[in-house]
């Protein structure tokens, strides 16, 4: 079948906390067989939280992979089995202490498709709540930074953002506000 590949055999490879590692063989269409190390991951969401006055709530947060504190919208990693909306929500809760009262669904992305099951879907909330006590993780810091929407798309644009889950929401956020005739 014409760009189809099928799993012959998968091993366990590594185990990790959020993560774990198989080594696949696949015969490929025209009926050799490769070798595919594939990154099994639960998913996360992130949560464009946009406020009243077209301010963008974001975190700051340290990324021990790339060694820096980067700028991103809210988001967390999906429970096994756990509905993206209702992670969403908590992540919201949870990062930047708000509720929202009407959520839109941006759809989702592959980060990583050619090693890495991992899919993250995208929302943005509205008509939020006033900000209350963050509920982060035992090992989370991050810090709440309100900027203005129009702001974060040109960063965005000057690649001042290179977090790719941010980078698509805010951009589906900004063109979705432009069909619907707002800024």
């Amino acid at each position: 079948m014409h760009l189809k590949e099928f799993t012959k055999s998968s091993k366990l490879a590594y185990e990790a906390k959020i993560f774990h590692v198989t080594k696949d063989t696949a015969e490929l269409e025209d009926g050799r067989c490769v070798e595919r190390d594939v990154v099994h991951h639960s998913g996360g969401v992130c949560v464009v939280p946009l406020t009243e006055r077209n301010t963008v709530l974001m975190v700051q947060q340290y990324r021990y992979p790339f060694h820096e504190v980067t700028l991103e919208i809210p988001a967390g990693k999906r429970e096994k089995e756990e509905d993206p909306l209702q992670c969403g929500l908590r992540e919201l809760r949870e990062e930047v202490g708000c509720t929202c009262k009407k959520y839109t669904e941006l759809g989702y992305l592959y980060p990583t498709p050619a090693y890495d099951t991992e899919i993250i879907y995208m929302y943005l909330a509205q008509e939020l709540s006033q900000p209350m006590q963050q509920k982060l993780d035992a090992d989370e810091f991050l810090d709440i930074i309100e900027l203005p929407l129009e702001d974060v798309v040109k960063m965005i644009m000057d690649g001042k953002i290179p977090d790719a889950k941010t980078q698509v929401a805010i951009l589906k956020t900004w063109a979705l506000l432009q069909i619907q005739g707002k800024k």
